[in-house]
């Protein structure tokens, strides 16, 4: 499938979940950030069944950047007839704007769908992500740079290491979005109530101290630019287990494109703690 210009038919804002899944598997393909606010988006990793345990074991050691929030049967990509379905009538190899394929840790496709490279072995994660509670964050009058520039949100590979588990280990990989100096606090305080998509952030001002030499250059994503006397602010990513991939060289995994979410039926009110 070739997919056509950046397009909505409606709002972005305005998609159901559904709906904006029926898009991308259409051909829309563009960053998710924006697009049905009040519904979680997460992120996808698909790995052969022998390295499922070693990632359960990587998310459990790490849950600042891979919270889960569903994991999914060898070769299952769709969870119709679940209790509480994440996606009742979509499918995991469709239904994502943009798709990574890595062989041996190696990027070596960025298909629109990744029907051709499913196998019945694979396991698939998904993995709570930020942009999940960028609503509320708005709701609350926070500006959010890369949704009002129009681009994707940058992320970075930092200095940190994750903890390793088994076969897997990699650095931590973040988010930045840079805030006005006033309503830093605001922010910790609405994204700490969503521990399941990151929570709050792990950093907040100077890049250097993660390892972040060029806030211009993020490893994925877009830069963005920062008004003069705003705060670079830094949340865990979900990207983290990308990058542990591309260290750890697994012989096939299958992920979401950076900044290109799965949008799910599970509203962001599920995953709000008081």
């Amino acid at each position: 499938m070739s997919h056509g210009p950046d397009r909505v038919a409606v709002s972005p804002g305005q998609l159901s979940p559904a709906a904006a899944r029926a898009q991308f598997r259409d051909g829309l393909r563009r960053p998710t950030s924006g697009i049905s606010p009040g519904f979680a988006q997460v992120n996808l990793l698909a790995l052969p069944r022998d390295l499922a345990f070693d990632m359960l074991l990587f998310a459990q050691r790490n849950p600042k950047s891979c919270p889960v929030l569903g994991v999914f049967e060898p070769g299952q990509f769709h969870d119709a007839g679940a209790a509480k379905p994440l996606l009742a009538e979509g499918d995991l190899r469709t239904d994502i704007p943009a798709y990574r394929v890595y062989r041996d840790g190696e990027l070596i496709a960025e298909p629109d769908d990744a029907l051709e490279h499913w196998r019945e072995d694979l396991v698939a994660f998904l993995i709570g992500c930020s942009f999940t509670f960028e609503a509320p964050l708005l709701e609350a009058g926070i500006p959010i740079a890369h949704i009002e520039q129009g681009v994707n949100v940058p992320m970075y590979k930092t200095a940190l290491r994750c903890t390793p588990a088994g076969r897997l280990g990699g650095p931590l990989v973040v988010s930045m979005r840079p805030l006005p100096a006033g309503q830093i606090a605001d922010a910790v305080r609405i994204t700490s109530r969503y521990p399941g998509v990151h929570g709050a952030p792990v950093h907040i001002g100077s890049p250097a101290e993660l390892g972040i030499a060029d806030l211009g250059a993020p490893d994925f994503g877009d830069p963005v630019e920062i008004p003069a006397g705003w705060t670079p602010v830094f949340w865990a990513c979900g990207v983290t287990p990308q990058a542990a991939v591309m260290e750890s060289r697994p012989e096939l995994a299958i992920s979401h494109a950076p900044g290109h979410m799965l949008i799910t039926d599970l509203p962001n009110a599920a995953l709000q703690v008081p």
